[in-house]
């Protein structure tokens, strides 16, 4: 299948030095749509081709052409997005949205966040009478608590320099141990890392303390029982939902979406032997922290379709994950996201670009009922760490991403992605439209 004889053939520009598998996948996506002779190491000379695409890392695409030629160039990243990749400006946006529209969906859909900017511990003391007032009410005596809160630098990724904490003098320890370490490169402890020049961006999020809990190793995937109920565990996780944003703007989730896994049982927070470090093993989920279990904590969501739940009332362990409580979290997800670009669309993207991102939710399991939250966003997520188990789900990924973003471009929409016609909630090449709306694109986000 390759592009209408009618259209020029395009030049494609493809470049990933540091992510080998995102290369293969693209390769292989402007394969199947006839675009392998297309594909060039670096950007040509002047004069531009008829048609440019840089389909490559952010770094390596030249974002000044996106912006000055529109009509013949197509980008695979847009040139800001700091509105959803950053999770301090995330919730902000997320915040001003919810002022206006109070109804959505997007208000259960979020846990209650805070931003702050902060450079020294003591700071912390005018914030308890300013932006964290309502947040400082809340906390009490470390042993006293029951409400957890978790503090998250706004611009790192991987899991690196999570906290946990219960208390004010348990926030101000931890800037305190950021500023002791501060003439070093990183800080380090038991679970994350935070590179110094972090520091300052921060958001803290209510701890959520009702995760839905499931044994992983309870089936496998070809549906063999593994273990018996009463040898189950339960483990928190987290879904990876990978999304594709067109234009300006059209989004889609991908279908299949991953669930993540602690290495360890969940059980509620709790210090260690000092008093002051909080053992973080059982809440982490990002598998960028976890890469000595190489796919032991990956699992695509609809294979939990049958595990026990090991969560919530005194029944845990009663009942079962089932395909419409999958596909309940799934239509959760959907409307989530719809929502959440929809509040990123005061500062419109660029017309002319695709990207890819990881969107991570924890499922809240409260009595009788799912809810899913959403945590961050991610751009160029780490799909190596999906593993090779699934490297199948990528490969379909991108060659649905080929379809709906460079087929329309290069002119071969009729050939099988008639982007117009497709609704929203409808799925095809197993992505499902979330939203669909046209704006005037200026490079925002």
């Amino acid at each position: 299948m390759g592009p209408d004889t009618e259209h020029p053939q395009p030049t494609v520009l493809v470049s990933w030095p540091s992510a080998p598998l995102t290369e293969s996948l693209v390769r292989k996506s402007l394969a199947d749509l006839g675009l392998s002779n297309a594909i060039v190491p670096a950007l040509p000379s002047p004069p531009l081709p008829p048609k440019l695409i840089q389909w490559a890392t952010y770094d390596c695409i030249d974002h000044s052409l996106t912006a000055s030629h529109s009509n013949i160039v197509l980008s695979s990243s847009y040139t800001i997005r700091k509105a959803l990749i950053r999770k301090h400006f995330l919730a902000r946006c997320i915040q001003s949205y919810l002022v206006k529209r109070s109804e959505s969906s997007l208000a259960k859909a979020v846990p209650r966040t805070w931003d702050i900017d902060i450079s020294h511990a003591d700071e912390l003391d005018e914030m308890w009478s300013d932006e964290l007032w309502d947040l400082g009410n809340q906390l009490v005596d470390p042993g006293d608590s029951k409400s957890w809160y978790i503090l998250k630098p706004g611009m790192a990724d991987r899991g690196m320099g999570i906290r946990l904490f219960d208390s004010k003098d348990s926030l101000y320890n931890i800037f305190q141990e950021f500023e002791g370490d501060s003439d070093d490169e990183q800080v380090e402890d038991t679970g994350t890392s935070v590179m110094t020049s972090q520091l300052r961006h921060f958001v803290i999020q209510e701890y959520l303390s009702t995760p839905l809990l499931l044994d992983p190793n309870e089936i496998s995937p070809t549906r063999e029982v593994l273990k018996p109920s009463c040898d189950l565990r339960g483990y928190k996780f987290h879904l990876r939902t990978y999304v594709v944003a067109s234009s300006a703007v059209t989004v889609f989730m991908y279908e299949h979406i991953l669930a993540l896994f602690s290495a360890e049982p969940y059980r509620s927070p709790t210090r260690s032997s000092n008093d002051s470090e909080v053992f973080l093993t059982p809440h982490l989920t990002n598998t960028s922290l976890q890469t000595h279990r190489g796919e032991d904590g990956v699992r695509l969501f609809d294979e939990l379709n049958g595990c026990h739940i090991l969560s919530g009332d005194q029944n845990s362990g009663s009942f079962v994950l089932d395909t419409l409580a999958i596909a309940e979290v799934k239509r959760q997800i959907a409307g989530a996201l719809s929502e959440t670009f929809r509040a990123a669309l005061e500062q419109p993207p660029s017309p002319n670009a695709f990207e890819l991102y990881g969107v991570d939710f924890l499922v809240s399991h409260e009595p009788g009922a799912f809810q899913v939250k959403l945590l961050e966003i991610n751009s160029e997520p780490a799909i190596e760490l999906t593993g090779p188990r699934l490297t199948w789900i990528l490969d379909e990924l991108f060659k649905a991403i080929g379809v709906v973003c460079i087929q329309p471009f290069v002119g071969g929409a009729s050939r099988g992605a008639s982007i117009a016609s497709w609704k929203v909630g409808e799925i095809r090449h197993n992505l499902r439209k979330c939203l669909d709306v046209k704006v005037h694109g200026s490079g925002g986000w």
